[in-house]
């Protein structure tokens, strides 16, 4: 066969052909059946990822000879990645962040970890089907009603440290087994808010289930992803011995790591639009609407908008699989910033070419537009558009929180 009819790693084509994306997809049509209810109760998607792990696909970051299937960034093979939670979100948004809380978070243990801590902590994922997360959301600002301000506090003790304090957007706080705790012993903030320097960012492993850690799940009552269950959580002096502390202080800000999640955001705004994509397409057949030259600019809008997505998705993991980080960094932010309004825009001519009862349930559309609306104020558009711009113009920039 021809170099020029073969498929490069990290395109779109390839992407396709992938058998672990296929698999992915297959699976994903047990998740779209169950996402309305999900949504209803806002309950975790516990039985999606225990069919994750019963089909081997639970582990996706973790390397090979750890028993995953070594994607990811850090394992240069991250658009394979991507692609698997477009699968999931374009059955079930809340599901894909929940997934993407947990592929990034072994990332974080695979680039950063111990030998000891990957063996430990691999084992349970692949032979147990543990759920993790990382957690940094501190928001300094109470909203109205709010007594108290978020954040945590570190005491360092003999063996380790003590936390106290509160984390706010917990995602897969009911269902996770494991959180990588952002924290700063300067005082509360995480990461995003961070009040100390750069080089005090502690991430410390906590195991969910310790007695002196409770969820308060009254706190999260959004108009979308209710099912990422991310609630208020709260630490009593939660013990993490100095074995469970990943990586050097700062290493999570110094080396950019949050950078590598930025397109895996990007790939579930994609998976919502194409979701909203492929409805419309099968209700237009379905009300022999295709003729309306009007539904047909729309639907064409629609197909642009996704490719273009794709596209975008493919070029930043090309980048980032052939070692060129600083230019992934860049092309990251900026597939984000636009993939957010692809998505968007799809999903809005999805509704304008489907009409109202697009937004009524059972029609997944209407859960689609909340998800992704609220999805998408995970970072500022504005800053994020800012900060792009600042790199354009040879300025200081912050490539991880977008912060002026």
């Amino acid at each position: 066969m021809a170099l020029d009819t073969v498929a490069a790693p990290g395109t779109v084509e390839s992407a396709d052909d992938d058998p672990v994306v296929r698999r992915t997809a297959e699976l994903a049509k047990q998740f779209a059946a169950r996402a309305e209810e999900l949504d209803r109760t806002g309950a975790f998607p516990a039985a999606d990822f225990d069919d994750l792990f019963a089909a081997g696909l639970n582990a996706p970051t973790i390397p090979v000879e750890h028993g995953g299937l070594g994607l990811g960034p850090f394992r240069r093979r991250a658009h394979p990645l991507w692609m698997m939670t477009t699968e999931l979100a374009k059955a079930d948004l809340s599901l894909a962040r929940c997934w993407e809380g947990h592929a990034n978070a072994l990332t974080l243990i695979d680039a950063l970890g111990s030998e000891p801590q990957r063996t430990r902590w691999f084992d349970g994922v692949v032979k147990r089907g543990e759920k993790w997360v990382a957690w940094s959301g501190e928001p300094q600002a109470p909203k109205p009603g709010e007594a108290r301000r978020f954040g945590t506090t570190v005491t360092r003790t003999e063996d380790g440290w003590l936390v106290d304090g509160s984390k706010a957007f917990a995602t897969s706080a009911t269902g996770a087994d494991w959180a990588i705790l952002l924290v700063n012993p300067a005082g509360p903030g995480g990461a995003r808010h961070l009040g100390g320097g750069d080089d005090s960012l502690l991430l410390l492993a906590c195991q969910l289930t310790h007695p002196s850690i409770t969820v308060d799940t009254s706190w999260w009552d959004p108009v979308g992803m209710r099912a990422t269950a991310s609630h208020l959580v709260r630490f009593d002096h939660t013990p993490v011995p100095d074995a469970w502390s990943i990586g050097e202080p700062g290493a999570y800000l110094r080396e950019g790591w949050q950078t590598a999640f930025i397109p895996h955001y990007s790939a579930s705004f994609l998976g919502a639009a194409e979701g909203a994509y492929r409805y419309a397409l099968e209700y237009l057949e379905r009300q022999a609407k295709g003729g309306d030259p009007f539904v047909q600019q729309r639907v064409g809008r629609m197909a642009v908008d996704t490719r273009t997505a794709h596209l975008w998705l493919a070029h930043v993991g090309e980048l980032w699989d052939s070692g060129r980080r600083e230019p992934a960094q860049t092309a990251g932010s900026q597939a984000r910033h636009l993939i957010e309004h692809l998505a968007l825009s799809t999903v809005d001519n999805c509704i304008r070419a489907c009409g109202a009862r697009s937004l009524i349930r059972p029609s997944p559309v209407e859960r689609i537009l909340r998800d992704l609306t609220f999805y998408v104020r995970h970072d500022n558009a504005d800053h994020i558009l800012a900060t792009i711009g600042r790199a354009a113009l040879g300025l200081v920039h912050d490539p991880s929180f977008y912060k002026p």
